[in-house]
């Protein structure tokens, strides 16, 4: 049978998927209600001095992604601290909680939150602008007025995330929480000419599949730069992604645009095809598998000439898509068999990358 469970800073989670901090952790019901559904522990939204007024509309869908100008808590944070963490403590499972955001305010904050019993801070930077010198701050701000581990959350805008990440280690954080939304974007309804989000300019902050390539970099950079653990976060779909990233480095991960598309049940979900897929891999264990993949990542290109993938003919189902995405007419179906041709196949890998059944491989 294989364990799911990892340990982190002296926290023993059951599995690697948490919430990320968003609208899906809202409250102390809904941090139930992502415990029943299977995460291995919990993370609360965002709160800070004062509650947040948060403009509305305040989400709207882009394909499979989601365009947000959520902020941090509506709640007072008296309510958090007498009613929505003690709900949370309920479910017997970590609970972290994302707290921001500047240093004068973490050191107000961030001590109310330890004695309402939470196992974990996360820091928020997303309102600390570009300069990193108040992440640094607010780092050692927190390590200064609080005795449980402190995780750190980075955007992607950072001029340099790798030495950000160096810097927070630097200044006393127990971990990294990477990455953050991207932005900011714009999204327009062409019917009334209006934006869709009801923030200023109508600006909002991307997340969901259309970031993971990103965040499964920036994990990777960070991983390799630093000895702190990382928690990846970004575009997170299904299980296969948690695996990405997990073999990119991280020791566990957060989602939240797909709770909120496909519901509570995900982490579960998830849990069950990571579970599947370590069965099938014969990997008793996810520190069999973390990092795995960062021995591979080349320091110069694998080649600058073109080799042709080969086709598994009795994988291949003759579906097409290899055909349909290769822009060189490299493939064709011929008897419900792919065939590349090598004299005008680019070795691109588009097809290998398309293909549903895996039949075409380098």
């Amino acid at each position: 049978m294989v364990d799911l469970s990892v340990e982190i800073c002296g926290l023993k989670f059951r599995n690697p998927i948490l919430p990320a901090a968003g609208p899906t952790v809202r409250d102390g019901d809904a941090l139930m209600k992502v415990a029943e559904g299977g995460a291995g522990g919990l993370v609360a939204k965002t709160v800070s001095v004062s509650p947040a007024h948060v403009p509305r509309p305040s989400m709207v869908k882009v394909k499979d992604s989601i365009l947000n100008a959520e902020l941090w808590s509506d709640l007072p944070l008296e309510q958090w601290l007498r009613y929505e963490y003690a709900k949370a403590k309920k479910t017997r499972l970590p609970l972290i909680a994302s707290v921001g955001y500047k240093a004068d305010e973490i050191r107000v904050v961030a001590p109310k939150v330890k004695a309402a019993g939470v196992d974990a801070l996360e820091l928020s930077t997303r309102h600390l602008g570009k300069d990193p010198a108040l992440v640094i701050e607010a780092t050692k701000a927190a390590k200064e007025v609080v005795d449980i581990p402190v995780f750190v959350k980075l955007g992607p805008d950072a001029f340099d995330v790798t030495q950000l990440a160096r810097e927070v280690e630097g200044a006393g954080a127990d971990g990294i929480v990477a990455i953050n939304t991207l932005g900011p974007g714009l999204v327009i309804d062409i019917e009334n000419t209006m934006p869709m989000l009801g923030s200023v300019s109508g600006y909002g902050w991307l997340s969901g599949p259309a970031i993971k390539p990103l965040a499964v970099r920036c994990v990777a950079d960070i991983c390799r730069a630093v000895k702190i653990p990382v928690i990846g976060t970004g575009g997170i779909s299904n299980g296969r992604d948690v695996v990405e990233f997990i073999m990119a480095g991280a020791s566990a991960v957060q989602l939240s645009t797909a709770a909120i598309v496909r519901g509570y049940k995900i982490y579960g979900l998830m849990a069950d095809e990571i579970a599947k897929f370590m069965r099938v891999k014969g990997y008793n264990s996810i520190a069999d598998f973390k990092g795995i993949a960062l021995r591979h990542l080349p320091e110069q290109p694998f080649r600058t000439t073109a080799k042709p993938p080969e086709v598994i003919a009795s994988r291949c189902t003759g579906c097409g898509l290899c055909e349909q995405y290769c822009v060189y007419g490299a493939v064709k179906v011929v008897r419900k068999i792919a065939k590349i041709d090598p004299v005008r196949c680019y070795g691109c890998g588009m097809c290998v990358s398309v293909c549903p059944v895996r039949a075409v491989r380098f």
